[in-house]
């Protein structure tokens, strides 16, 4: 019988890192669910939810995960998941808003907690400071889930809420 366990993964970004960790696991006779990788500065963050075999335990991995020549110094946590690994309707993305702009000070906050307002979940964020000819432009991308009955007044007060702070605000259905 199989577990559950999430994998994290810390370190400095080389090229081949989503490969390298995908096919150790892939080795291990791991199934991969919810995964995300991302680019942080100079660094990387790999997130996954695993299905490990019975026989492979959460240190086994660990450490065979700690032997990859790419991941050498990275920091690599392997512990017990205790979720559930499908999701619910929250967990559902009906919704991808990018909102742009100049950089300020609780910018993510205030956006966020907009959604609060209407019942909708943020399902993933992400954020990024993009250079551009006449300065940094700040970049999030929101893929929430909101409850239909809110979708109009949610999406116009996320549009007010990103005017008011001098930004550009579109989305798309998904």
């Amino acid at each position: 019988m199989s577990h559950t366990v999430l994998i994290s993964v810390l370190g400095s970004d080389k090229v081949g890192l989503v490969a390298a960790l995908t096919g150790r696991l892939y080795d291990m006779g791991a199934n991969l669910g919810d995964t995300s990788f991302a680019v942080l500065g100079t660094g990387f963050e790999f997130t996954s939810v695993v299905e490990l075999p019975s026989d492979v335990t959460a240190d086994h991995a660990a450490a065979d995960l700690a032997a990859v020549p790419l991941l050498n110094g990275a920091d690599i946590t392997v512990r017990e998941f205790h979720h559930q690994t499908t999701h619910d309707d929250s967990g559902r993305v009906t919704h991808r808003i990018r909102v742009e702009g100049g950089d300020q000070p609780g910018l993510v906050a205030r956006l966020s907690e907009v959604f609060i307002e209407f019942g909708a979940n943020i399902v993933r964020m992400n954020s990024e400071k993009v250079p551009g000819s006449h300065g940094d432009r700040y970049v999030t991308i929101y893929n929430v889930s909101i409850p239909d009955g809110a979708v109009n007044k949610c999406l116009a007060t996320v549009d007010n809420t990103a005017q008011q702070m001098q930004m550009g605000c579109d989305w798309v259905s998904v």
